[in-house]
C-alpha cells in the first residue's frame, strides 16, 4: 500500500494529511522509487500555507521535491538504471511518500558512501547555492559575504565557494560560529556594528554577497558595503530586488531563472554526490520524523532548528 502526504487547503500544518494513493507504475522515461528519506524544505512550508502564491488547489495537493530510495521498477526507454539501484532525485512532484514515480533524468546514482538522509537533504540548499555561486562568478581572489551562514544553502555555499578558491565570511549566531569555522569560513555575528566587523575582516570589503537570511538589517549592510549592486543577490526577497537595484534568484523573485541557472542547479547534485563520497562535503542533519509526523517536521522547518529535516517513511 503506497502513501503519500497531501492537503486540500492552504493553512497550517495541521491540513497536511496522510492519504493512500494508487501504487506507482512508471510510464516511458520514468523509475519507480521506494523513498527512504525525504527532504523538508522551507518552501514547503511557504507553498502549504499560502505565504508563496501557487494558484488556487483544485484537487488533493503532494508535498516534496527532493528524496532518496531505491529504484522498484523501470519504465521503457530509460537507460543507466535497474532495479534495486540506490538513487537521489531532486525536483520530484511529491516526494513526502512511501514509493513515487520519478522522471529518470531528475535521478542520479547514489554512492553507498552516501546515506539516504544526506542525498535527501541536498536537493533544493545544493542546488540554489551552487547556482547562485556560478551567476555570481565567485572564484579564486574574491571575497564572498554570506548572509546566513549556517543555514542549509549558506553552508553549501561556504564548502563550495571555499573549494573554488574565494575567502568567505559567514553571519550566523555566536553559538553557530564553531560550525560555520568548520566548513572554511570566518563568522561574523549579525546585528548592530555588522558593517564594522565585516570592514575588520575585509578592508577592501566583499567582492561578492549572497543574502540567504532576508532581514532588513542583511540588505542595508549589503547595500553599505559593495557599491557594485549586480555583485549582490538575495534569496530570499526576491520580490524586492528590482528597487534595491540587486539580483535575485528564488525567494519570490519574479523573474524566471534562465536555462543556463536551470542546468547549473542540476548540475550540482552529482557533483556534490561525488564530493560527500569523498569525504570532502559536509551536510548537517536535523530531527527526522515519520511519514506520518510530516506535520511535526513543518512546525519544526517553521520555527528554525539544526540542521536539515528530513522525513522516513
Amino acid at each position: 500500500m503506497t502513501h503519500a502526504i497531501t492537503y486540500t487547503e492552504f493553512g497550517g500544518p495541521e491540513v497536511l494529511t496522510l492519504s493512500e494513493i494508487p501504487d506507482p507504475v512508471p510510464g516511458d522515461g520514468e523509475l519507480a522509487v521506494h523513498v527512504e528519506a525525504a527532504g523538508v524544505n522551507p518552501i514547503d512550508a511557504k507553498l502549504r500555507s499560502g505565504r508563496r502564491p501557487s494558484g488556487g488547489i483544485r484537487e488533493p495537493r503532494r508535498v516534496g521535491s527532493d528524496l532518496a530510495g531505491v529504484v522498484t521498477a523501470v519504465g521503457p526507454g530509460v537507460d543507466g538504471f535497474r532495479v534495486g539501484d540506490a538513487v537521489a532525485a531532486f525536483g520530484v512532484h511529491g516526494g513526502y511518500a512511501t514509493d513515487l514515480v520519478v522522471k529518470a533524468s531528475l535521478a542520479h546514482p547514489r554512492p553507498p558512501q552516501v546515506s539516504p538522509a544526506e542525498a535527501a537533504a541536498l536537493g533544493i540548499p545544493v542546488g540554489t547555492a551552487y547556482q547562485t555561486l556560478r551567476s555570481l562568478g565567485v572564484g579564486p581572489g574574491g571575497t564572498l559575504l554570506i548572509h546566513g551562514g549556517s543555514g542549509a544553502v549558506g553552508q553549501a555555499a561556504i564548502q563550495f565557494a571555499v573549494l573554488w578558491g574565494a575567502t568567505v565570511i559567514a553571519t550566523s549566531s555566536p553559538r553557530r560560529f564553531d560550525r560555520v569555522r568548520a566548513l572554511g569560513a570566518t563568522p561574523v555575528a549579525y546585528g548592530d556594528g555588522l558593517v564594522d566587523r565585516v570592514r575588520d575582516l575585509a578592508p577592501d570589503g566583499p567582492t561578492v554577497i549572497i543574502d540567504a537570511a532576508g532581514t532588513d538589517d542583511a540588505l542595508s549592510a549589503s547595500l553599505e558595503l559593495l557599491r557594485d549592486r549586480s555583485r549582490i543577490a538575495t534569496l530570499v526577497r526576491g520580490r524586492d530586488a528590482a528597487e534595491l537595484g540587486i539580483r535575485a534568484f528564488s525567494g519570490g523573485s519574479p523573474e524566471p531563472l534562465t536555462e543556463q541557472q536551470l542546468s547549473w542547479r542540476g548540475e550540482a547534485i552529482p557533483v556534490v554526490l561525488a564530493l560527500l563520497a569523498a569525504g570532502a562535503f559536509s551536510v548537517e542533519l536535523g530531527p527526522s520524523f515519520p511519514l506520518a509526523e510530516a506535520a511535526k517536521a513543518h512546525e519544526a522547518v517553521e520555527s528554525g532548528v539544526d540542521g536539515k529535516i528530513v522525513l522516513i517513511p
